[in-house]
């Protein structure tokens, strides 16, 4: 069976977000509506998106709109229907009962409900017909969230939920996990639960929501919106409309019921418009004090908001031992939690699913949870686990664990999957090597290196794990979401602070000579990025020899935001890459202008096919739907290059003097019409020193390590100003660029 051509009904935001994934992966796809008006203006807003629904604009015309009126026939020649329409059942039923008399035989048919059991959705359907009925329940927003439950029953045929589920995962490039009917599915059952666990524990121990948030965070390995600031981000009304929902559907004795009481002061701020990052705000709000915008928290007790207060735990790595061992009141409200995720993800097995390594996957896939549930318990360690708890009468799957105390009881992982992820192979290296920033992964024929900071953000002793992991063919790949968001600002500032500035010339040096090594290794090195590749981290990937890029991919050189130059061999790189153009080839100028324009904007893209035609990417570099498939991609890239021999060293002819003052008068252009202050001259001036080749003429050959220490150079003049300085440390502080 194959899926050629796609209809979804209902043009809202999951329905909208449904076919754009479907245009990314070339499948074509019509949206219908009530109307063609409301269907083309949710075509509009695919196109204008942010973050943008599309890998490339021009995909925008793979969509076909239309009305379930007048074109409605188009049902007859689709493969696969997706209803998204509103969550109300008459108008669900009376969609399938249209849909099924016109549909061709064998086509699937699926709703994209997040609640409604698929006994409820198909009651009215022919036994014949439940067979090719199912649900298909993406997250939000589609492009990005790689989570998709695909939800069967006994009626349904599963040799063709099967051939959806591979469609779904190898096209559409999503974590599609085949789960059970029952209410909320996984990741909703498990993510809402741990969400009301979390919340209801903080208002039990008075912590303040800063407090609770900046443990129920990045400390668990949980994104670092916390609990407060996602039941913000979700909307509190939506939040109680989920929660009447599952006290509807699960039976009294489900512990569920006891987290999801109503909490008057969740009601009194529905009730009074704080309704979150919709409304005038929620548990934070953003309030004018002085005419300066001040985030403010809301005391859990009084009800009053306050300005918040910056909670340092002192932890910035995920380890959940010495988190739930903690003597405070901390360590205890983080036990607390975790303990009742355990104990109530556990308890539902084998109801929800048969594997209860599917629950740890949809709370990565759909919550960007770094460890589901059973994996917290992996690491916490049987016996560890069971010394603090010990009310778990009931629990199957606890009771049988606690007899047989088998510490490797999770075997393997991403069972939901036949590809060979990075998973599931890393628990098959011979050996680990690496330090605290990195991981080596080593194998009979290749190596892996996995950055492990926050962000991956690169030190020191990230590029000590590269270097040392250039002994065989090279993958550097991470199972996180970001690839890395550059070198470690807060690492470099450090030394800053410290005056220190031989420290950062040595750590850039030597980011410089780890380039180096892996762009002329003896082995090839394939970089795989997905989410942030950006700064540094772009740096490690322009200097690998071959790149499987996943389609979801923010890249770009951003140093000059934070008042600095890319000094990782960045400049050096599309300086060469602008060079082999035809353009340049004629005019010496071309390239450095270019490069200049995109390094000294900051210019990112948002995909491979964005990334093209700045240079950040090469045509011939693999693009990827399926993040799953990286692994398997470069492996395949190691294999077809048995005979791999490191690129030739190439070199420069840069115009000099005469081209740098054309770029100043670029900047002073810039300045007076106020589009850079006064330290970007100074920035957009040390560029232009670089990009120019400083003190050369177009007759002179420059080497790869005469554009190192021009970058170098640069670097180090800014760092050691006030105002890079502030730069970094208010884009550290708030997260946006300063511009002085």
């Amino acid at each position: 069976m194959k899926i050629n051509n796609v209809v979804v009904i209902g043009s809202g935001t999951m329905g909208s977000g449904i076919a754009a994934q479907l245009c990314n992966a070339n499948i074509p796809v019509t949206l219908l509506d009530l109307k063609t008006e409301i269907s083309q203006k949710a075509k509009e807003r695919i196109e204008k998106s942010r973050p943008p629904l599309l890998i490339d604009k021009s995909k925008i015309d793979g969509i076909n709109v239309g009305n379930i009126t007048d074109n409605f026939n188009l049902v007859a020649e689709a493969d696969w229907i997706v209803e998204a329409v509103v969550e109300r059942i008459d108008i669900k039923h009376d969609i399938y009962e249209k849909i099924f008399k016109k549909r061709k035989k064998d086509s699937i048919v699926s709703s994209n409900t997040s609640s409604i059991p698929i006994s409820i959705l198909s009651e009215k359907l022919s036994e014949e017909d439940k067979k090719d009925f199912c649900i298909t329940h993406f997250f939000n927003p589609v492009r990005y969230m790689d989570l998709l439950e695909i939800v069967k029953n006994e009626k349904s045929d599963l040799e063709k939920i099967k051939h959806l589920k591979n469609f779904c995962e190898v096209d559409l490039g999503k974590g599609a996990i085949i789960c059970n009917d029952t209410p909320g599915f996984l990741g909703n059952r498990i993510g809402v639960y741990a969400m009301q666990v979390a919340m209801t524990e903080a208002f039990k121990m008075k912590l303040s929501i800063e407090e609770a948030d900046a443990i129920f965070g990045r400390p668990m390995g949980i994104p670092k919106t916390g609990v407060f600031g996602l039941y913000d981000l979700i909307g509190i009304d939506l939040m109680a409309d989920v929660l009447k929902s599952f006290i509807k559907e699960l039976p009294e004795s489900d512990e569920f019921q006891e987290v999801a009481k109503e909490i008057p002061l969740v009601k009194k701020l529905i009730e009074t418009g704080y309704t979150g990052r919709k409304g005038k705000g929620g548990f934070y709000r953003m309030n004018k004090v002085d005419n300066k915008k001040i985030l403010e928290a809301i005391n859990l007790e009084t009800g009053e908001y306050h300005p918040t207060q910056k909670i340092n735990i002192k932890s910035e790595k995920v380890d959940l031992k010495a988190l739930i061992n903690r003597d405070d009141r901390y360590g205890e409200y983080a036990w607390s939690v975790i303990s009742k995720i355990i104990n109530y993800a556990s308890s539902l097995v084998p109801g929800i699913t048969d594997e209860f390594n599917d629950i740890d996957e949809a709370m990565r896939l759909g919550f960007n949870w770094s460890k589901g549930p059973f994996e917290m318990l992996e690491e916490i360690g049987v016996a560890n686990f069971f010394d603090k708890f010990t009310n778990y009468e009931g629990n199957k799957f606890l009771e049988n664990l606690s007899k047989t105390k088998d510490e490797k009881f999770h075997g393997v992982r991403q069972k939901y999957t036949d590809i060979e992820t990075l998973g599931k192979v890393k628990k098959t290296a011979t050996s680990i090597d690496g330090n605290s920033s990195a991981s080596i992964y080593r194998f009979n024929n290749f190596n892996i290196v996995e950055f492990t900071t926050k962000a991956n953000a690169l030190d020191y002793d990230s590029m000590d794990a590269l270097k040392k992991a250039t002994d065989k063919p090279l993958i550097i790949i991470n199972e996180s979401m970001q690839f890395s968001a550059g070198v470690n600002l807060t690492y470099t500032m450090n030394f800053a602070d410290k005056a220190d500035y031989k420290s950062i010339e040595k750590f850039v040096k030597y980011f410089q000579d780890t380039c180096k090594e892996l762009k002329y290794s003896k082995y090839p090195v394939i970089s795989a990025p997905s989410g942030l590749t950006l700064g540094g981290g772009f740096e490690v990937l322009v200097q690998s020899n071959f790149v499987a890029s996943h389609t979801n991919i923010v890249v770009g050189l951003v140093e000059t935001m934070v008042g600095l130059v890319p000094a990782g061999g960045g400049c050096k790189e599309m300086l060469w890459r602008w060079s082999q153009t035809d353009e340049a080839k004629n005019d010496p100028d071309y390239a450095p202008l270019k490069v200049f324009d995109i390094i000294g904007y900051g210019k990112t893209a948002t995909s491979p096919v964005e990334a093209e035609p700045l240079k950040y990417l090469l045509p011939e570099n693999k693009k990827i739907m399926s993040r799953n498939s990286l692994l398997n991609v470069s492996r395949s890239i190691i294999d077809e290059n048995r005979d791999f021999k490191p690129p030739a060293e190439v070199s420069f002819n840069l115009p000099g003097k005469p081209l740098k003052e054309k770029m100043i008068k670029l900047l002073e252009k810039l300045y007076n019409n106020r589009v850079i202050l006064d330290h970007g001259m100074v920035v957009g001036t040390e560029l232009a020193n670089v990009l120019s080749g400083g003190d050369t003429s177009i007759d002179k050959v420059l080497s790869e390590d005469n554009l190192y220490k021009l970058e170098l150079d640069s670097f180090m003049r800014l760092i050691e100003t006030k105002e890079t300085q502030d730069r970094i440390k208010h884009t550290l502080s708030t997260g946006k660029p300063l511009v002085n």
